[in-house]
């Protein structure tokens, strides 16, 4: 092996050589092995705000698009049946509930397909008001994610973090700015999950340095976790959206990345696309899916809720 790999060093070809890993010829030997590959996309695209009829006709043209390259989970950006609002009396007004008939007939298009769809949504709940990715599966609502640290104070925290599996992918949702905290991706993480889908609605009026954090912040929770960090974004057709304060942009630049905190795929700037990857469950990476996180919430856990102890609020007079 480095024989061969010397030669070609000197021969100026550059390659990498993996090693063959032995539970895939256990798996290529077995009648009922369980598969090696899923592919997973996200539908970069433009939401109508308000307009539920449009964007459930937007949901129906990328789920086609999605079964046509066979793939396995796609996503939909964050609040997109509902749209994204400045004020809160603008999300209620455009909110449902699980089992009205909005979410019935989200439901009705994937009645006939294998692939999963997670699609965001403003939910009511017990009168509350939630952030939500649905997580559906051939006509039925597998589970939910609520927005756990919304940008937004209208919505209510939510506190469920579901792990969900797809042809042996175990995988985990997180919304916009939940991945700018350590938390909620660590917490998936350590509850099993290998892939975070995050969707996002982005319309920001500081496009460069919006991107450069966001995109650091991202790497950070891919290689620190171990897992995929699929950053599942809108676009925004000029720089105005009904239902938000200020002159903004929504540039799109959906991406996903690998465990190392690579760009393995992207979705580019400012256009609809679908994007889509391949993953291999054999791939072996250099950062170690969800070990440091353990090593160090095992051994400081003490150390950090002394440390947190300096932050509590004071009470109030």
């Amino acid at each position: 092996m480095h024989s061969i790999r010397r030669v070609l060093v000197i021969m100026g070809i550059c390659v990498l050589l993996a090693p063959f890993a032995p539970h895939a010829a256990e798996r290529a030997g077995s009648a009922d092995a369980s598969p090696r590959f899923v592919r997973v996309g996200h539908y970069q695209c433009v939401c109508r705000q308000g307009d539920f009829e449009a964007n459930l006709a937007t949901v129906k043209k990328g789920l086609a698009q999605a079964v046509d390259a066979k793939l396995d989970i796609v996503s939909f950006p964050e609040c997109f049946l509902t749209g994204y609002y400045a004020k809160g009396s603008d999300a209620r007004e455009h909110a449902f509930t699980t089992n009205a008939q909005e979410m019935k007939r989200v439901l009705g298009l994937t009645a006939g397909c294998d692939t999963v769809l997670l699609v965001g949504f403003n939910e009511l709940r017990d009168a509350k008001l939630y952030n939500t990715v649905a997580v559906i599966e051939r006509g039925k609502l597998l589970g939910r994610y609520s927005k756990a640290l919304p940008y937004e104070g209208y919505f209510e925290p939510g506190r469920e973090f579901t792990v969900f599996e797809k042809k042996g992918l175990k995988f985990g949702v997180v919304i916009c700015s939940d991945g700018g905290y350590i938390e909620p991706t660590r917490i998936l993480a350590l509850k099993g999950a290998r892939f975070i889908f995050a969707p996002h609605f982005n319309f920001v009026s500081d496009p460069v340095q919006h991107y450069v954090t966001v995109r650091n912040d991202h790497i950070a929770r891919a290689v620190e976790n171990g897992v995929f960090f699929l950053r599942a974004n809108n676009v925004v057709p000029g720089t105005r959206l009904e239902g938000l304060r200020d002159e903004g942009f929504g540039y799109g630049d959906s991406y996903l990345l690998d465990p190392n905190g690579q760009m393995v795929a992207g979705a580019g700037l400012f256009h609809e696309h679908l994007m889509i990857y391949q993953l291999d469950l054999d791939q072996k990476y250099r950062a170690a899916w969800n070990q440091r996180s353990i090593k160090s919430g095992t051994e400081l856990l003490g150390q950090l809720r002394e440390a947190l102890e300096l932050h509590k609020q004071p009470k109030q007079r």
